[in-house]
């Protein structure tokens, strides 16, 4: 990845506050949707939906896409 493209990526982060937020409450460790909202009072769908929208820019991986319940994230290196 070269400098700009990971501007871009910050730039995408710290344009908001939810996705600020969930990345922190990750940071190294693997988390389920609720425990994050429940660190961060939001609601669990609006986390799901930024998880979302995290995976597709390659900033968070779910460990098992398969799980109806009980998603696993953790943030990419």
């Amino acid at each position: 990845m070269n400098d700009e493209e990971l501007f871009k990526l910050v730039g995408y982060v710290m344009a908001s506050d939810y996705r600020t937020k969930i990345l922190k409450s990750i940071g190294n460790e693997i988390k389920i949707p609720s425990v994050i909202a429940g660190e961060i009072n939001l609601r669990t769908n609006h986390v799901s939906n930024v998880l979302k929208e995290l995976k597709e820019k390659k900033l968070v991986v779910c460990l098992n896409e398969d799980a109806r319940k009980g998603r696993l994230y953790k943030n990419t290196d």
